[in-house]
């Protein structure tokens, strides 16, 4: 079974690893992990950004000045790329946690040229703390770190099966995209992606499909090229 793509940057939403009842599902996010691992010893190289809205989100209305509580929303980046890095080594998967930030103890000091060393001998590496920088989203510094990598795609896995012309959990007759452009989703302003992370996506040339984190063999399929989801191209 051949890879479509070799190196991918694989975005994981922070809820998406959550349950009801706390903020990481460990039964789940093994299962996330396997997937991880078998795609790696297909052949691919994998770097992984993680969102944090698990543990904190900004919006969540708290009256905390917006560079702190986006520097929080970095943190709770790294307390689950932390929690993932340890699963996919119990899944025999040797990963690194990279970050902009200096963390010592916890992460390694993020450089372009030291995750792609690692990814070219075999190791995972979890991009942490998004851009180090307030006022980014996770999805633009997953769209940052594709470019610096040089990835063939950015895979994004959320717990929605696609991009939806509106929000199918209002809209029962809401119709979703096989594909579309970065300047569709600006110009119709779908809440899929972070309107940064696309205008950096279309400028740059960076294809991003997102497809549903619930089936984790879906990473396995999007990396042999199998339709899971909907496709934004330049």
């Amino acid at each position: 079974m051949s890879l479509k793509y070799k190196r991918v940057l694989l975005k994981l939403s922070g809820e998406a690893l959550s349950a009801p009842d706390c903020i990481l599902d460990g039964e789940f996010m093994t299962k996330v992990c396997s997937a991880i691992k078998d795609c790696a010893d297909m052949g691919a190289e994998i770097a992984i950004v993680i969102g944090g809205g698990n543990i904190w989100r900004g919006r969540q209305g708290i009256n905390i000045q917006r560079p702190r509580s986006d520097g929080m929303g970095m943190l709770a980046t790294l307390i689950n790329s932390i929690a993932v890095q340890d699963t996919l080594i119990k899944c025999g998967l040797d990963t690194h946690v990279l970050s902009p930030l200096s963390v010592q103890r916890l992460a390694e000091d993020y450089s372009p040229q030291l995750a792609k060393d690692y990814l070219s001998g075999g190791s995972a590496v979890i991009l942490s703390c998004g851009t180090g920088n307030p006022y980014f989203s996770t999805d633009t510094g997953a769209m940052l770190r594709a470019l610096e990598i040089e990835a063939d795609i950015v895979l994004c896995a959320k717990n929605i099966d696609g991009v939806y012309d509106s929000d199918p959990k209002l809209n029962p007759n809401a119709k979703k995209y096989s594909s579309l452009s970065y300047n569709e989703v600006i110009e119709k302003d779908l809440k899929a992606i972070d309107g940064t992370a696309a205008c950096m996506g279309g400028e740059n040339g960076m294809k991003m499909l997102v497809f549903a984190l619930k089936d984790p063999d879906n990473i396995r399929r999007a990396l042999i090229g199998e339709d899971v989801g909907t496709v934004i191209h330049p």
